[in-house]
């Protein structure tokens, strides 16, 4: 999954791929501090089902379906294009003008360290992880934060990696700017290491 921030006079936080678990919690979490949601996935019924259940907690939200593996599909949707990459360059440009902005990645854990049952991924994902971390360096000079959190792919309600709890690292990597990257929980790389 992979998460857009655009600070506006009323800031917009779009997730890429937004399900029941860390999408709905990520969007409860940045729209309890203000934010507007736009939550993309690719069944607009169940878009419309976290829309409707935002508002009912006082957050405006609004869902747009879209496969962002389909360029045309996404761009039709939200006006950005094919995963995170592309929805960078496409937004980029306008967050440089502006001076501020920030963009958000999430990856497991295999970015930041070899697991063999995780090998296949972690190539991917090592390979996002130096996308983004060029990506800060490039952008922080203009004023754009680029984030990454990597996280345990155990995620599950009730547990310490709660998507409630991780939601709120997320937040906290934003609204710091410090680090461009962290992981959840901290100290887990100590623990699977």
């Amino acid at each position: 999954m992979s998460l857009l921030i655009g600070d506006r006079l009323l800031k917009t936080i779009a997730i890429i791929g937004a399900g029941p678990g860390l999408g709905f919690s990520l969007a409860k979490t940045f729209g309890r501090h203000g934010f507007r949601i736009a939550v993309v996935s690719r069944t607009q019924e169940k878009l419309d089902q976290y829309a409707l259940e935002l508002s009912e907690l006082g957050i405006e939200a609004r869902g747009f379906a879209a496969d962002i593996t389909n360029k045309m599909e996404l761009a039709r949707a939200y006006h950005v294009v094919i995963g995170a990459l592309n929805t960078a360059r496409l937004i980029i440009p306008d967050m440089i003008e502006r001076g501020k902005g920030a963009l958000l990645f999430t990856s497991d854990l295999s970015a930041m360290s070899p697991t063999p049952m995780f090998g296949n991924s972690g190539i991917v994902m090592s390979g996002l992880r130096n996308y983004i971390l060029n990506l800060h360096q490039s952008l922080h000079p203009h004023g754009v934060f680029v984030g990454h959190l990597s996280i345990s792919p155990l995620i599950k309600r009730g547990t310490g990696f709660d998507p409630d709890q991780v939601a709120e690292a997320w937040y906290h990597l934003y609204e710091q700017r410090e680090a461009a990257e962290d992981t959840y929980t901290e100290g887990i790389m100590q623990i699977i290491n």
